[in-house]
């Protein structure tokens, strides 16, 4: 075997992190370590097992925008007041009741813009504006001057409670943090009732990094902050469990939120609370399967929006509900406008492929996906939505059919077809689909690129409608036949080449009768005719392009010689006011196909 053979079949044998090191190496896997080798989720006697795999989520959670707040600070240019003002009117138009709108000790910004936002009216009597505050005295004291004379409040105070972060950052023990916890919230719980009277105020409380917080501890911490402020039924404590960085698979995010809700010792007082972050990729499944657990309250911004990867996406979760018939309790049925203020107001761009949202999500190029979309909006009924590849109708979300199906080298017959009748009113018979696709074909492998709807008009217009050589009608006339048996004589003016000629021709109908006369006086003479199949011909759809009342006339023709076949059979399409002079145009159309494909010799002995 020659040398360099040899090499190919030991780089074909041997793996990663060879001797050789003909390929990648190894990861260094040894720096990691597997979440549950170190954090347990027992159970025990008020959690006997996990229930959560088994439920079905059936209403929609209590929703509470972070947008303003926390997704702000993950910003590369922080929002100014009038981006924030624009952004917290766009979630009260879609229906949020909780938006935290800042954090006014730590931002002079924050602490104008909701001084603005009180002052000056703007916040509904239904909404819950919502402050974060660290766990010390400076810093509450500044929030509670933020809020004064608002109407409800929610007053967030947080502590990193995680055991990485008690030993790494704090190198705190357990006390330490819990007293940090309680004591700020004292401090809240007095001056909310010395400053805020007649205000409804609700106290929020995070244990920050709470999935990496052993279980035992943010319950002991939970429950000594519910004590403090004195929860009840009428007065619920919202224990926010953030999964600030997501450290394992959704399934333990779900472990841990059942969890606390069994050994939580008033269920019934507290609003277990989701605040889901998307390092892994998962955030969307983490706060799905949460709620199953038995979360009442999700906390996101709009399009994932905060640090590293992100919060959970309001907008996914709102839309996933959506598509299940469960009332998301939020509109987007102008998901646009809500893309549009985004962006603006964050300066990031909502990707092309993002769920639910994204500029190319109703939008199919695979060709059989696009024949299946085409069939599944033919068959669609009055009532339950199902398209196949569509789990959504789109107008629902203020978006158009148009963008569902658009066209490069990878798509089909059936959405080449789709558009064409959508946008042009062009219906074509299968077949005909088919052989047109593959001038379409041609075109996007030529250029690699999408084309249009009207480029693709315009291809469909010069494979049949434009294509005048050899043969083009001039006029025509019709009067009654001969005999009985035959119903129609025509005389029709046609170009050949450079000259005009008269044809004429009998027949049970006008289109035998043209055809009679062609093959009677260009083909007969030279042993070749043409044979016709396949007519059809339909009133134009209606559609945006459509000026008048039109027939579509699809015809598909054969040459033939001495009773023999000859090259391949050809589609000609006539579009005309009138139906008959359609279909005699659609039998020229066909005819040129054939002389254009140079596989018979139909037109061989014409000048």
């Amino acid at each position: 075997m020659p040398e360099n053979e040899e090499l190919v079949a030991k780089r074909r044998k041997l793996g990663p992190g060879s001797e050789t090191g003909l390929r990648g190496g190894k990861m260094p896997i040894d720096k990691y370590r597997n979440f549950t080798s170190w954090y347990p989720i027992p159970f025990d006697e008020k959690w006997p097992t996990r229930t959560w795999p088994s439920k079905k989520i059936e209403k929609a959670p209590r929703w509470c925008s972070v947008d303003l707040r926390d997704g702000n600070q993950a910003l590369i240019n922080p929002m100014n007041h009038e981006k924030k003002l624009r952004l917290f009117m766009h979630l009260i138009k879609i229906g949020y009741k909780e938006i935290e709108v800042g954090f006014p000790a730590a931002s002079q910004t924050d602490f104008d813009f909701i001084r603005h936002i009180i002052d000056n009216g703007l916040v509904p009597d239904d909404v819950y504006v919502q402050v974060l505050t660290q766990a010390r005295e400076p810093l509450i004291k500044r929030t509670i001057e933020g809020v004064r004379g608002a109407k409800n409040v929610v007053l967030h105070i947080y502590n990193s409670t995680s055991e990485l972060q008690r030993r790494v950052v704090f190198k705190a023990e357990r006390d330490d943090i819990k007293k940090m916890a309680v004591e700020g919230t004292k401090l809240l719980k007095e001056l909310a009732e010395k400053e805020l009277k007649g205000v409804n105020v609700r106290l929020e409380y995070s244990p920050e990094s709470f999935t990496g917080t052993e279980l035992d501890f943010a319950l002991e911490v939970c429950e000594a902050v519910c004590d403090v402020w004195g929860a009840t039924p009428q007065n619920q404590v919202i224990l926010n469990l953030p999964s600030t960085v997501e450290m394992a698979t959704p399934n333990i995010y779900a472990d841990q939120i059942e969890w606390m809700c069994a050994h939580i010792s008033r269920r019934d007082s507290v609003c277990i609370s989701l605040h889901p972050h998307n390092d892994r990729g998962t955030g969307i499944a983490a706060a799905e399967l949460a709620l199953m657990a038995g979360a009442d309250r999700v906390e996101g911004c709009l399009f994932g929006n905060g640090e590293r990867t992100g919060n959970v996406c309001l907008v996914t979760l709102a839309l996933n509900l959506f598509t299940q018939g469960i009332d998301p309790e939020v509109v987007y049925n102008e998901l646009d406008e809500t893309i549009e203020i985004a962006e603006f107001c964050t300066e990031l761009k909502v990707p092309e492929r993002y769920p639910w949202a994204g500029s190319l999500v109703y939008t199919a190029f695979s060709g059989s996906h696009q024949d299946a979309i085409k069939k599944g909006l033919e068959a669609l009924g009055d009532k339950v939505w199902e398209v196949p590849y569509l789990p959504i109708d789109p107008h629902d979300i203020g978006r158009q059919y148009e963008a569902i199906i658009r066209v490069n080298s990878q798509s089909g017959k059936g959405g080449i077809a789709y558009l064409l009748e959508t946008e042009y009113g062009i219906a074509m018979p299968k077949d005909c689909q088919a052989e047109f696709s593959q001038v379409v074909q041609k075109i996007t492998d030529a250029t690699g690129k999408e084309v249009s709807p009207k480029e693709i008009y315009d291809a469909f217009n010069s494979c049949f409608i434009d294509l005048k050589e050899p043969l083009s009608l001039i006029d025509y006339e019709m009067s009654k036949g001969s005999s009985g048996d035959i119903e129609v004589s025509l005389k029709a003016h046609i170009r050949v080449g450079t000259e005009d000629i008269e044809i004429t021709g009998e027949g049970n109908g006008p289109v035998s009768a043209f055809v009679s006369g062609l093959n009677k006086k260009l083909f007969a003479p030279h042993m070749m005719h043409f044979e016709l199949s396949d007519y059809s011909s339909v009133a134009r759809a209606h559609c945006k392009q459509l000026q008048s009342s039109e027939a579509v006339a699809t015809v598909r023709c054969q040459a033939m010689n001495c009773g023999k076949k000859q090259g391949g059979r050809r589609f000609g399409i006539g579009i005309h006011r009138n139906t008959t002079t359609a279909v005699l145009q659609a039998v020229m159309s066909a005819l040129n196909r054939i002389g254009s494909a140079g596989d018979s010799k139909l037109f061989s002995k014409l000048k």
